[in-house]
């Protein structure tokens, strides 16, 4: 694919800046003043009532018209334009049909971020980034809101499907790729949502009651790794309450911490109405104050009590100037500022085919008896459940994506050769007119019908979808677990089929995790296909037939019950009716910490995928026995099966005992070898740095690293464990000092 076009520099061709800041014609090349120094001195030019103005973005569309979700304020008479920003993080959520024009405009939808995550594949990740960022820039927009990185602190939160992982280290590492690929293309991203997002009940007045330690651990520690590796220009701060006060409101969090302690050089600024319960207000001046830049998208109510604040000095002029001249020096590096000449016209088709390999390369094989995969390209397939026949490409909401078209698993097994029983086609092409099919299978089919299906075809293909939206979550029932005619339908099938010696696979078109344990042996495979954009059908024939070899891992713990959710005592808070407050009691055990230090036994484990091939893991070397400024650690990756596959390995730490309750082991390291042959080896690196042997020790204010001996674990999961060594810290590390935070 062509590599999206890079904004290299500021040095624009044929413009020069007059005084005041606007762009004139120029016979000749001219350097434009620094960021900061224009953005001093449209500073010092403007009113008061500009500048209350300019700390409210808006609703309005950019210069070509498509529907942008909001703008930042232009100032005609100072040369200021209007840069757009646009929904994701699954693609550029663009309007397609635009006034007073004939043609249809479409994004690509590429695979969600559960999926891109378990693809574990930072080169791939980055590849969609530069994808979805020509897009951004084609179409004339400059700031992408994306990625989300909350974490999955429970199976049930409706926005999982936009997020990476339960483990901070892959959301980092994940979004950081995202980024620096989407800003290759000289736009910018929006980091979302900053933090301890991790609901949808309740979300714009929820009161998170979390300790320090927690925070920096898990919900922090995904966003201080991709800030430090990606530098975004912009942070989105999240709806919800910390410890009492809004997050936009927390000068802890947006100004000690992002910008004192990690670096973060752009502007920040709020969710879309971030700050308001119900119709009441919200405390701008605590916003602005507290490092919230620009509230979006403002209005009338803001504007007059900023500029009331800013008369009286209630609001101090150097934190609006400050505030302005951030949102400024975003605004000069944008494409639109500098009169970005966009095609309307980015590389559509060149991305649905990254969006099908990334697709393909998130799926997940979860189970794989007798070798059932893959299937020979010619078989006769009995195809069920309504979502084969209307797939889900994504999740919806602010995530959807307006894209040309969503490949079905029926097209694409039609696509990849095999032959689909057209009574069965027949039957859901009717059923489709019924709203909200895809998650009512509408097993009505008799013994006698199920029999004369499985006799005339090979194999039988279930798929079970969920579509999950912001602003609600899933249920436990017919959400996280199955419908009673989803269970029928796998039960009749699995055992009509069997009867005859044939088998079942379920393909799962789902978005976050749902219960599989109590129907995982009733059939032969299964697939975890995710909702893996609108190539979603061809994605997974892929699979299917073994012309892509499953790599993906899980990015998140598949559970037997909902009971055992690290969450599920304290989600999703109190009152349970109408939560106020949500007391994260679970502390730093999200996720697989959680189930290691309870032994809990799992369906599938974090890090967890089959393959259709074998690897072997030798020749576990450390570079020290004693840990010094840096650890390096290699390990020997080798194909041992007869086919072409790639495999992720893991390392894991386990840290010596101290006054903190560690968890049993935690991910520092991941990487994916290439396709290897059968066969073939590669030699993967990891690098151990002083804050991954480090936990946060509240008492001290500081990232502490303990005296002892550390263990270094690699798995092909994090319970299938391969190799291991150990290396000694001679003496006690304070890693980092940091601010006093969240305190009441």
């Amino acid at each position: 694919m062509k590599k999206c076009t890079i904004l290299k520099d500021l040095f624009i061709s044929g413009l020069s800046l007059c005084a005041v800041g606007v762009f004139a014609s120029s016979p000749q090349k001219v350097k434009v003043a620094t960021a900061e120094s224009w953005a001093k001195s449209i500073v010092s030019q403007m009113t008061m009532e500009e500048k209350a103005d300019f700390l409210c973005g808006s609703n309005g569309t950019t210069n070509n018209a498509l529907g942008a979700t909001g703008t930042t304020k232009e100032i005609t008479r100072l040369g200021v334009r209007p840069i757009g920003t646009s929904d994701g993080p699954a693609g550029l959520r663009i309007l397609s049909v635009r006034p007073a024009d004939t043609k249809t405009y479409f994004a690509t939808a590429f695979p969600i971020g559960t999926s891109l995550a378990c693809t574990w594949n930072t080169e791939l990740v980055h590849q969609v980034g530069e994808a979805i960022g020509q897009e951004v820039k084609e179409y004339g927009l400059d700031v992408f809101l994306g990625p989300g990185v909350n974490i999955h602190r429970t199976p049930l939160c409706g926005r999982n499907f936009e997020y990476y992982s339960e483990d901070p280290y892959v959301v980092g590492n994940i979004a950081a790729a995202m980024i620096n690929g989407i800003q290759s293309n000289g736009v910018g991203t929006s980091i979302k949502h900053f933090a301890a997002n991790n609901q949808e009940t309740n979300r714009s007045s929820i009161n998170e009651i979390v300790s320090e330690r927690a925070m920096r651990e898990i919900y922090l520690r995904g966003f201080e790794i991709a800030i430090k590796k990606s530098q975004p220009w912009t942070v989105m701060s999240s709806y919800n309450k910390v410890d009492g006060l809004f997050t936009s409101e927390r000068h802890d969090m947006l100004t000690d911490i992002l910008r004192g302690e990690w670096g973060f050089k752009g502007l920040v600024m709020s969710d879309w109405g971030g700050g308001f319960i119900g119709n009441n207000r919200s405390d701008v001046v605590a916003q602005i104050a507290a490092g919230n830049d620009l509230l979006m998208p403002g209005t009338n109510e803001q504007r007059a009590d900023l500029l009331s604040a800013i008369k009286s000095g209630k609001l101090k002029m150097e934190i609006v100037d400050q505030a302005i001249e951030r949102i400024l020096k975003i605004v000069y590096k944008s494409p639109t500022q500098h009169n970005y000449s966009f095609s309307n016209n980015p590389h559509i088709k060149a991305h649905a085919a990254l969006s099908r390999q990334a697709g393909a390369e998130g799926i997940v094989l979860l189970s794989n008896k007798d070798k059932t995969l893959p299937l020979a390209s010619d078989k006769h397939v009995a195809l069920l459940g309504s979502a084969s026949y209307n797939t889900l490409p994504g999740g919806r909401g602010s995530g959807d994506v307006n894209e040309a078209y969503v490949v079905s698993l029926n097209e694409g097994l039609k696509n990849a050769g095999f032959v689909l029983d057209e009574g069965l086609s027949e039957y859901y092409r009717a059923y489709q007119l019924v709203p909200q099919y895809y998650n009512a299978p509408k097993p009505d089919f008799n013994e006698q019908t199920l029999n004369r299906i499985a006799q005339s075809n090979d194999v039988a293909v279930i798929t079970i979808a969920r579509e999950t939206s912001e602003g609600s979550d899933q249920k436990v029932e017919g959400g996280f677990n199955l419908t009673n005619e989803e269970q029928s339908m796998i039960e009749n099938v699995s055992k009509a089929f069997h009867q005859v010696g044939k088998k079942v696979v379920v393909v799962l078109n789902i978005g976050t995790v749902i219960e599989t344990e109590s129907w995982k042996n009733k059939v032969d495979g299964i697939l975890l296909a995710w909702q893996p954009g609108q190539e979603v059908g061809n994605c997974i024939a892929d699979i299917l037939t073994g012309k892509v070899n499953p790599s993906g891992k899980l990015s998140m713990s598949f559970i037997k019950k909902y009971e055992d959710s690290s969450a599920a005592e304290y989600f999703p808070g109190e009152p349970a009716n109408d939560p106020k407050t949500a007391y994260y009691k679970d502390e730093v055990f999200v996720g697989y910490r959680c189930y290691d230090k309870r032994n809990t036994d799992l369906s599938y484990e974090f890090g967890f995928g089959k393959s259709y091939t074998d690897f072997k893991y030798s020749d576990l070397k450390l570079n020290s026995r004693k840990f010094s400024k840096n650890l390096t650690a290699t390990v020997t990756i080798t194909n041992t099966g007869d086919c072409a596959g790639k495999e992720v390995a893991q390392l894991y730490l386990s840290a010596p005992k101290s006054e903190l309750d560690k968890p049993v082991k935690e991910l520092k390291g991941f990487a994916k070898t290439r396709l290897l042959k059968p066969g073939e080896s590669q030699t993967l690196t990891f690098v151990l740095y002083p804050k991954d042997l480090a936990s946060f020790n509240p008492n001290a204010e500081a990232w502490i690293a303990d005296k002892g001996s550390y263990n270094v674990i690699i798995g092909a999961s994090s319970r299938d464990i391969r190799l291991q060594d150990k290396f000694e810290l001679s003496n006690r590390l304070v890693v980092e000092k940091v601010h006093p935070a969240f305190k009441q």
